[in-house]
């Protein structure tokens, strides 16, 4: 009913992520205003963009996007932090639906079989109480109907965290991390690659390559925001 509705608005107010302005009843986690301006990447239209050329090595890599750009100090670092730092995964969700409602009519999402999550080792998942890209795939599947695989692939090896990294620390700190855990599922699958921000690459290049020792895998890449 909508006065029940209404008095929970009143009592919970809800606040946008990135500019904190009050929210109306038909907005969820951003406003308006900041939705109109997230600095979507647009990179579904550029088969050769940034996000492709740190992967063109790999023959079985199809394709590549990211939603939005992520900038260490702008506003809309806010979304990450609240879905990796502040508890909020449903924000995951939210923006892995609005990606894949965007990306779907560009035919990125064409012939992929599964998705495939980036794991965190068992360590930090049980530390964050979630692996976060979990929920931005929950959010690109309620959207296209492809379904999800989260024991397929593992972190075998904790590393240290990557945000205060440099490239090669970072590129060393995830050699050899992942292992194949599903064989059978992967064979011959066209898979989507999900992460939540992609800054080097090396997080990507150690799971494409653990994937692809399973024989007839191709992999596309989906990550929620790329990092400038």
């Amino acid at each position: 009913m909508q006065w029940i509705n209404d008095l929970k608005e009143l009592l919970f107010p809800r606040y946008c992520k990135v500019c904190r302005r009050r929210l109306m009843q038909s907005e969820q986690h951003l406003c308006i205003n900041c939705l109109l301006d997230l600095p979507r990447t647009h990179y579904e239209r550029e088969p050769n963009n940034l996000l492709m050329q740190h992967l063109m090595e790999w023959p079985e890599v199809i394709r590549a996007t990211a939603y939005f750009y992520y900038y260490k100090e702008g506003k809309y670092s806010s979304l990450i932090h609240h879905l990796k730092y502040y508890d909020h995964p449903e924000v995951g969700t939210y923006l892995g639906r609005l990606a894949a409602t965007e990306l779907k009519a560009s035919g990125f999402f064409d012939g992929i079989d599964l998705i495939i999550p980036v794991p965190l080792s068992k360590k930090k998942q049980r530390q964050r109480g979630y692996n976060q890209c979990d929920y931005i795939a929950r959010g690109i599947s309620e959207i296209t109907g492809i379904i999800i695989c989260t024991d397929c692939i593992e972190r075998s090896i904790n590393t240290d965290t990557q945000t205060a990294k440099g490239r090669i620390e970072r590129w060393k700190n995830t050699e050899g991390i992942f292992r194949i855990t599903n064989a059978e599922t992967l064979k011959g699958k066209h898979i989507l690659l999900l992460d939540d921000v992609a800054t080097t690459g090396a997080t990507l290049h150690a799971c494409i390559s653990t994937l692809l020792t399973v024989p007839g895998v191709r992999v596309s890449v989906f990550a929620l925001a790329k990092a400038t």
